[in-house]
């Protein structure tokens, strides 16, 4: 089955900069696909260039076997975006937004299809009100609606639920899972890293241009993530840890109360023996999992 998705040695090169540098990518048909890294990695370039709106400095991006540079309009037939900024028209209503958005395909009128997709992003009670009077929220909703409108097979989500409340985040990943479970295929760009945890198939992380890591989440916490162990002490220590906590990693902050040390299974009972001989009481204690902020942090050297 041909890839969704598909870059070989993409490079974008600026005056000043060099967005990206040589980046191979497949994305399979029907799969959720989370892009990560920090601000001017190069993820939007990246989309961009395989959304047919920026030309590739050298390389090939393919849409469903459509070469984006030799057939863009094949290639953008497939392709829904979700980007970063509103960029709808604010004096016409949901509904005539969703209409011209099918003639910019070459698609007639469908209200069949207006309907549906409105409905699904609950936006039929307000599909005929200004859309300036939309909240930011329902502004979202409708970028999405345009996006999906004209059935395509590759989507891409770039900072989809940038701004919005904890509900619409929830419901948007909702929608997303429906999607993916019709075949489409989703491509995302996010910030908020338990987006990436909960939604992706597989997590490609991009730095400095380059693609750094690509996996799926539970192998990229195998690798890169860590169980630790934090303990607050009732008073500062004042003097350096023993050598046992420090052989084990332990850590202390500025304050002297808060205890850090990565954890292996074999190692609990001798943390737990060293922390409770010092002189300090210990007040609270928690554990914390592997996530991918810590393996994103971890990967990109800490830029977030």
């Amino acid at each position: 089955m041909p890839a969704a998705v598909e870059t070989e040695e993409l490079t974008k090169r600026y005056p000043k900069v060099e967005a990206l540098r040589g980046v191979s990518l497949r994305i399979e048909q029907g799969e959720i696909f989370a892009l990560l890294g920090p601000n001017g990695a190069g993820k939007t370039t990246w989309i961009s260039i395989v959304c047919g709106l920026t030309r590739a400095s050298s390389g090939h991006a393919r849409v469903l076997e459509h070469d984006v540079a030799r057939a863009p309009l094949d290639a953008r037939r497939q392709l829904g975006l979700v980007p970063q900024e509103i960029n709808f028209d604010p004096f016409f209503t949901p509904r005539e937004v969703l209409r011209f958005q099918l003639g910019y395909y070459g698609l007639p009128p469908d209200e069949a299809r207006i309907d549906e997709v409105l409905f699904a992003l609950t936006l039929a009670d307000k599909a005929d009100v200004n859309a300036r009077e939309l909240s930011g929220g329902m502004k979202r909703r409708l970028l999405i609606a345009k996006a999906l409108v004209h059935r395509p097979r590759v989507v891409f989500l770039d900072e989809p639920t940038a701004g919005v409340d904890v509900t619409l985040r929830r419901e948007l990943w909702a929608y997303v899972r429906t999607l993916r479970a019709g075949g489409t295929t989703i491509v995302l760009t996010t910030h908020y890293l338990e987006e990436a945890e909960e939604l992706a198939d597989r997590v490609a992380v991009i730095d400095h241009g380059r693609l750094i890591s690509l996996d799926r989440p539970s192998a990229l916490l195998a690798s890169h993530g860590r169980r630790q162990v934090l303990f607050t002490l009732g008073a500062p220590i004042d003097r350096a840890l023993p050598e046992k906590l420090a052989a084990l990693g332990v850590t202390v902050d500025a304050s002297g109360t808060q205890l850090t040390c990565p954890l292996r299974a074999s190692d609990l009972s001798t943390v737990l023996a060293e922390v409770a001989a010092l002189p300090a009481p210990i007040v609270d204690m928690r554990t914390e999992q592997p996530s991918l902020e810590q393996v994103f942090l971890t990967l990109t050297g800490g830029r977030a």
